[in-house]
């Protein structure tokens, strides 16, 4: 058998300027790391408040070790549901004002179970164009009449869900779109997927841990309770340092997916020593409200600098602050640029973001410095320079 093909669509991708490779991290996550050999300061990590290399999450990840052992050992119905399991569960239904929330191993797992087990040929689900591809992809899964509404667009959902006569209508959303940064407007969402009599579902990824003067995300931002938000997913391998999501909802939906979430049922648990290291995050997002205050500091100082450079910001508030290009090989050239300046920020190509719509993906964290940020500032700005 010959992969003669393969190679050929391969040799494809590199000329068209999308391929991608894997970098080599040699150093904890943090604001300088050392990448390939090669120190830099790195504006692409997703540790928005910078807990990941925290201590108390180190003394916890190790005596979490200590308690329980290294790995989950089975699935969490068989014999792989710990008491560090069970008692993060119920402190994030706790944190999101939820009656109960469950644990999946992935944020992708957690989107693909959710929509599969509530879904079927007989149902219907409206996304957003934008949304996360373990959305997409698990609309598409679960066999229901999969629509894509205009990005960010009550109406353009609202004409979707009239004309639908599917026995369920599940809407699905990012709270904080990870590509652009911006925020979905969940109370008009909210109240046209009630309307319809549907099911309002946000996956709060980037926005869990960062927004909502708790950390609680979109929902505490929003201020939307079970009702208005009845299928709430976060993750915790970005602004709460760790690895793994979870979906909170009511007692009927936690019980629903128990039972019919695939991708729940058919996979060992997390670790559970990673289950008590996030009980030590929970309590860093909930107490040291100073990183959130910080990072919209850090981010206002960035918009404002690289507005006046002149180059295309996004409308975002948050730490996802996206520089918009347009050419894939002009947004990988600058990339380049940026790292032999020793800046490390990822260039987002096609098929990740539509074509002509190439970017860098700045990401700020509440570990970085005001000198940092100017650090990348100066660093624009020779780029924009060299080119005029």
């Amino acid at each position: 058998m010959s992969f003669h093909e393969l190679e050929s669509e391969l040799a494809e991708r590199h000329h068209a300027h999308l391929y991608r490779r894997r970098r080599l991290l040699e150093s904890p996550q943090g604001p300088e790391v050392v990448v390939d050999s090669k120190r830099c300061l790195a504006f692409c990590s997703n540790d928005y408040l910078g807990l990941a290399n925290h201590p108390a999450l180190q003394r916890a990840m190790i005596e979490g070790a200590e308690l329980f052992g290294v790995g989950g050992g089975a699935s969490h119905l068989v014999m792989g549901h710990s008491s560090a399991h069970h008692q993060l569960e119920e402190a994030l239904a706790e944190f999101t004002g939820r009656p109960r929330a469950l644990l999946f191993s992935t944020g992708y797992m957690a989107n693909l179970g959710v929509i599969t087990a509530l879904l079927d040929k007989q149902d219907a689900v409206f996304e957003d164009r934008l949304n996360h591809a373990s959305l997409l992809d698990g609309g598409l899964l679960s066999g229901a009449r999969f629509q894509r509404y205009l990005h960010n667009d009550p109406q353009s959902l609202a004409q979707r869900l009239d004309k639908s006569d599917a026995r369920r209508k599940l809407v699905v959303t990012d709270g904080v779109f990870s590509m652009d940064g911006d925020i979905a407007d969940l109370p008009r969402l909210s109240r046209e997927t009630r309307k319809a009599g549907g099911w309002l579902m946000v996956d709060d990824a980037h926005g869990f841990g960062c927004i909502g003067s708790q950390g609680g995300g979109c929902a505490e931002h929003f201020v939307l309770g079970v009702e208005e938000l009845p299928i709430l997913m976060g993750t915790l391998g970005k602004a709460f340092g760790t690895a793994g999501a979870f979906v909170a909802g009511s007692d009927a939906l936690i019980e629903t997916l128990i039972q019919f979430a695939r991708s729940y049922i058919y996979t060992t648990s997390m670790p559970p020593a990673v289950a008590w290291a996030t009980l030590a995050s929970l309590k860093l997002v909930r107490e040291e409200h100073w990183r959130r205050e910080k990072l919209a500091r850090l981010i206002e100082r960035f918009r404002t600098g690289a507005s006046q450079l002149g180059f295309e910001l996004m409308n975002s508030s948050t730490p996802i602050q996206p520089i918009l290009v347009g050419s894939a090989d002009e947004a990988l050239r600058l990339s380049e640029a940026l790292e032999d300046r020793g800046i490390f920020v990822s260039a987002i190509r096609p098929p990740t973001v539509p074509a002509g719509s190439a970017r860098l993906r700045v990401t700020l964290s509440a570990s970085h410095t005001d000198a940092q940020v100017d650090r990348l500032l100066d660093a624009l700005s020779a780029i924009n320079g060299s080119q005029s």
